[in-house]
């Protein structure tokens, strides 16, 4: 059945996410509904299927969430963990445990709930401070960090309902 709910943008402000934040929590929300009735009933055995050599459905979901937690962890003015950077070298390797659709949702809605309760939290004053992204400490802001988060999350979203779309049609 088809979601008979608007886009979140239009379902009106979200309470306690300051207003220069909302289109960054809608855009969240809207990822995460998305991709919940996307990979709904998904044939586990596909998930590290690549069509085309295009990235796997596994690969983006591993990366959806990895990239919110980083980029809100750069937000927050602080470096990687050892355990973020091993998640991200693990990101497109199979998970061990049966299950990895339902495990691997389960991990980006944790990290949607996270950057959210982040973004509620957040100081509308210091969103133009600079923060530095990466080892080498690139330049950018608060509200950059979190506007590129949803930006890119956007993206891959797209990209994986593609991946999705080419696999379920066996065309590949």
């Amino acid at each position: 059945m088809a979601n008979l709910l608007p886009e979140v943008w239009l379902r009106g402000p979200l309470p306690e996410v300051p207003a220069l934040l909302q289109p960054v929590a809608h855009a969240l929300l809207q990822a995460r509904e998305e991709i919940n009735a996307l990979m709904a009933d998904f044939d586990e055995e596909m998930l590290w299927t690549k069509p085309a050599e295009l990235a796997s459905a596994g690969f983006h979901l591993q990366h959806l969430t990895g990239v919110l937690d980083r980029l809100f962890t750069y937000a927050r003015g602080k470096m990687l963990t050892p355990e973020q950077l091993n998640a991200l070298h693990q990101e497109g390797k199979p998970l061990s445990e049966s299950g990895q659709v339902q495990i691997l949702l389960n991990n980006f809605n944790r990290q949607v709930d996270l950057a959210l309760e982040q973004l509620t939290a957040e100081n509308s004053e210091i969103l133009t401070e600079v923060r530095g992204v990466g080892r080498a400490q690139t330049p950018s802001t608060v509200i950059g960090l979190y506007t590129h988060a949803a930006e890119h999350t956007m993206r891959h979203v797209g990209q994986l309902l593609v991946t999705v779309k080419i696999l379920q049609s066996g065309l590949y």
